[in-house]
Order: structure tokens, then C-alpha cells, then sequence
């Protein structure tokens, strides 16, 4: 009896059912996900390396963005207004004499609509724009959002055409880029390239030269013009400098009806010595009245109405 006592003591008692779990655990869980995106595996690593690359690049297209502007006073605030300059904010100084110019600019504003009023004190209108005389008006203008220099070529050959771009090489005059807009966007040309450094940005004096014409004719800025210029020449783009002592005649160069960039250089001191360097064909314009240079809106018009003549 002891003995069977002691064969039975070995026996195991009940044991705790899985409820199920191993059956569960023997199913199956679904399609094996693609390697892209299996956590931690090579492939995904990769995959996440070149998203980054992908977002580095779009990122150094760019053209970049200006820094906002102030235009100060009641005449330059009604006239950016009239013009289309854009604008966010006017600030309208409190208690202020409510003159034609003060109507005039609060009526514009209201009638273009998106920019907002604000109503503030002197003192503040006075720390905004560091003293000035601002006569109780101030416009705000947004940052002007730039293209990248590939940008301009790309949209030609979007809509078939060949390049037909100006390429401003030490121009610091805002109005001389606003007139330089204007002839590009009345000769079918598709945009301007302006150095990032020395050199006019679009500022708000640009947007009246333009009159309107800079909000269909994109700005593009290079960090390096000489670069920028190279980028183009590869591209299979003819890069024409203007100069008073080119090698040929603007009417002898017969490319200007293909892919070209014009390169007008400052009044005073021409092109730059490595821009013209890197100019495929240097051009003078042809002056019988004897004047020594033309600034650069009138010399990109003159060469631009020629292209234009051509390529029609």
C-alpha cells in the first residue's frame, strides 16, 4: 500500500489550460510586410537615407526669401498701394489727422483685401521704423518668395520654348531690377537671376518699377552668379554678356533666337571680371548718338526686343 501511495504521489495533478494562446499563437499574422518597412532593417534604413537626400536637395533649390520690408510715410504707402505692392499689415497710427492720403490708403487696403489694420500708438510706430518720419502710415510688405536659377529654365521647357532670361551682374538699383521685370515680362522672356550678394533685390521700390509684372515673372537668386551662369551653359543655354567694348554687334549674334541669357552688368563698372569670363559671346549695342553706356533696364530691353523680333 505504501508503495502504490508512493507511485501515485508521483503523478502530476491538474494543470492551468492555456486557454487557447498556443492555438492563437499558431495562426498566422498576415502578409510579411515589404523590407521598406521592417524596423531596423537595411532596406528601410536606406529607404529613410534617401528620403533625406531627397528633401536635402529640394530644400537647396530654394531660391530663398528676402526679409520683410517696412514702406513708411503716407505718400510712398499710398502710392505702394495703388501699384500692387503685396502687402500683410497697415498700421494706422491712433488718433491721427485723417487727411485724403489716410482715406485713400485705408479705402485701397480694404478694397484689395488680405491685409489686415491694425491701430497703434506713435510710440510704437516709432520703435518700428527706428525714428522715422512715418507720418502715422506703415505698410508692411511680406518676404518675397525667390525661384531657383534651374527654375527658369525648366519653366520654358514646360511650355515648349527656349530660355530667354536676364541675368543682372552688380545692379543695385531697385527700380533698374522693377523696369528690368517689366521688358522680361513684355518680350516673353521667363525671368531674371540676381546675384544673393551686391546686388537689388525685389524690395518694394522693384514691385512699383515693375508695374504688376513681378507677380507673373519670377525673381530667381543664385548664392554664386559665375556658378549659376556655368549651371546654364552646361544646360545647353548661350550665356550673352553686354559690354561697350564686346567682340560683336548685337545685331550680328543670330543665337539670340535659342536658348539664351542675357547679362547686363552695372552702368558704371560693366561686368564683373568673372562673369565676363564666363560669357560665351561678349555684345556691345550699337550707339550712334555717342552716349558712353545705358543703365541696365533700358540695355535688357534694347536686347530683349531684339530676341523677341527674332524668335517670332
Amino acid at each position: 500500500m505504501a508503495a502504490n501511495n508512493r507511485r501515485m504521489s508521483g503523478k502530476k495533478g491538474a494543470q492551468v489550460g492555456s486557454g487557447g494562446q498556443r492555438r492563437r499563437g499558431l495562426e498566422g499574422k498576415g502578409p510579411t510586410p515589404p523590407a521598406e518597412m521592417r524596423k531596423g532593417h537595411a532596406k528601410q534604413r536606406a529607404a529613410q537615407a534617401k528620403a533625406r537626400r531627397a528633401q536635402g536637395r529640394t530644400t537647396q533649390r530654394r531660391g530663398g526669401r528676402s526679409a520683410s520690408e517696412l514702406v513708411v510715410g503716407r505718400n510712398p504707402v499710398v502710392e505702394a498701394l495703388r501699384e500692387g505692392v503685396p502687402a500683410s499689415t497697415l498700421y494706422v497710427q491712433q488718433f491721427i489727422d485723417n487727411d485724403e492720403r489716410v482715406r485713400e490708403a485705408l479705402q485701397l487696403a480694404a478694397e484689395r483685401g488680405g491685409i489686415n489694420l491694425m491701430e497703434a500708438p506713435r510710440p510704437e510706430l516709432d520703435r518700428m521704423t527706428n525714428g522715422l518720419n512715418h507720418q502715422g502710415l506703415v505698410l508692411q510688405v511680406p518676404p518675397y518668395e525667390y525661384a531657383h536659377p534651374e527654375d527658369l529654365v525648366a519653366a520654358a521647357h514646360d511650355e515648349g520654348e527656349d530660355p530667354l532670361i536676364v541675368a543682372l551682374d552688380g545692379v543695385t538699383d531697385p527700380r533698374n531690377l522693377g523696369a528690368v521685370v517689366r521688358s522680361v515680362s513684355a518680350f516673353g522672356g521667363h525671368g531674371v537671376l540676381v546675384p544673393e550678394r551686391r546686388a537689388a533685390g525685389m524690395t518694394a521700390g522693384a514691385w512699383k518699377t515693375s508695374a504688376g509684372t513681378a507677380a507673373r515673372t519670377p525673381v530667381a537668386r543664385a548664392t554664386n552668379l559665375t556658378r549659376a551662369l556655368e549651371a546654364y551653359k552646361k544646360a545647353g543655354v548661350l550665356v550673352v554678356g553686354l559690354a561697350a567694348d564686346g567682340e560683336a554687334e548685337l545685331g550680328d549674334v543670330e543665337a539670340l533666337d535659342g536658348p539664351v541669357v542675357i547679362v547686363v552688368g552695372s552702368e558704371g563698372k560693366g561686368l564683373s571680371r568673372l562673369v565676363g569670363e564666363t560669357c560665351d559671346v561678349r555684345v556691345r549695342i550699337p550707339m550712334p548718338g555717342g552716349a558712353e553706356s545705358l543703365n541696365a533696364g533700358v540695355a535688357a530691353g534694347i536686347v530683349l526686343y531684339e530676341a523677341a523680333r527674332r524668335r517670332s
